[in-house]
């Protein structure tokens, strides 16, 4: 399990994570979402111990990650394609990995097959690689250790539409029997259809966490205008927070305050219901408004069995599994 606990960051007066928790349950996939800047990739460091917090804890396993002694076979991490040594063979790469965490030198066959890297794409040099090659191979140290824990930052990136799909299962079975992912990623339509879980972070603080049927089912209200601007003044005039859609305009509150807003501005509008439909989309883009236009509090769903829960690796450096 994944336990984050009051997590903050701050760089001299610029505070990047603001009092994070959430936990991931093993046996499940929690999709860790938010914008450019939000927070996620400096949160997952701090899991991963490669930046200290200012306050708060992370844990893995319920311990945390620099006090794991052999790290690698607790929890794969991915955090950055690039962070791989572009002299070697993706093999070579990977058979260090190997006798670094005492793995048998057996596994990096299998995993190199496993993740769609073998024969002759094996052989050939890192540097030499495609973005999406890359991120084959972070899978592969992170699936290496044979691990209980997947902490993985945008692990589709560059990978096509098939590879997509395979990461997918790849993940969803890794969850399926009893390991912990969490998993963050712009691709959001990919996110929802492998998450359990989703945690939402807007500004550096969580903005909605919970399963995610229990969040799509309310991700407030979509409503369109002929005078989309006359609206969206309207709306703002009236203190709910606006975002964009292909649709028309996402709002976070409810169906009556939207059109009494509307009413009030004498804008006619020509439609207005419930944003779930969207999807994920939808309720990404009406919190992450809503965290833009100042601070909230957090959107938390309580289940039966207690409180919601809450780039690409290849591995961490040599120096950093063997801590």
């Amino acid at each position: 399990m994944i336990a984050v606990q009051q997590l903050t960051k701050r760089y001299g007066r610029h505070t990047a994570v603001d009092d994070v928790s959430f936990h991931c349950e093993p046996g499940t996939v929690t999709g860790f979402l938010g914008p450019n800047g939000a927070g996620k990739s400096t949160t997952m460091r701090m899991i991963c111990g490669l930046t200290p917090p200012t306050s708060g804890t992370a844990t893995v396993a319920g311990h945390p990650y620099r006090h794991l002694p052999n790290p690698g076979r607790t929890v794969g991490v991915l955090l950055d394609a690039s962070a791989q040594h572009a002299g070697r063979t993706g093999r070579e790469a990977l058979a260090l990995s190997a006798a670094t965490m005492g793995v048998d030198r057996r596994a990096v066959g299998e995993l190199l097959d496993r993740v769609g890297l073998n024969g002759a794409a094996a052989r050939r040099r890192v540097r030499a690689y495609s973005l999406g090659m890359r991120q084959r191979l972070g899978l592969a140290h992170a699936l290496l250790g044979d691990p209980q824990v997947l902490v993985l930052d945008e692990p589709a990136n560059g990978l096509d539409p098939e590879g997509i799909f395979w990461m997918r299962g790849l993940l969803r079975d890794f969850a399926d029997r009893g390991g912990t992912v969490l998993l963050s990623s712009h691709l959001l339509r990919e996110v929802e259809a492998v998450a359990d879980r989703l945690v939402v972070i807007g500004g550096g603080r969580v903005v909605a966490q919970g399963s995610k049927e229990e969040l799509l089912a309310g991700s407030g209200t979509l409503v369109r205008a002929r005078d989309r601007a006359a609206l969206r003044d309207a709306l703002e005039r009236a203190g709910l927070p606006v975002g964009d859609s292909t649709d028309g305009l996402l709002v976070s509150a409810d169906s009556e305050a939207v059109g009494l807003a509307a009413a009030a501005a004498g804008v006619a509008l020509t439609e207005l219901r419930p944003a779930g439909a969207g999807g994920l989309e939808q309720l990404f883009l009406t919190l992450t408004a809503e965290a833009a236009t100042g601070p909230t509090s957090t959107r938390s769903v309580e289940t039966a069995t207690g409180p919601a829960s809450a780039r690409s690796a290849a591995v961490l450096p040599t120096e950093e599994i063997v801590r």
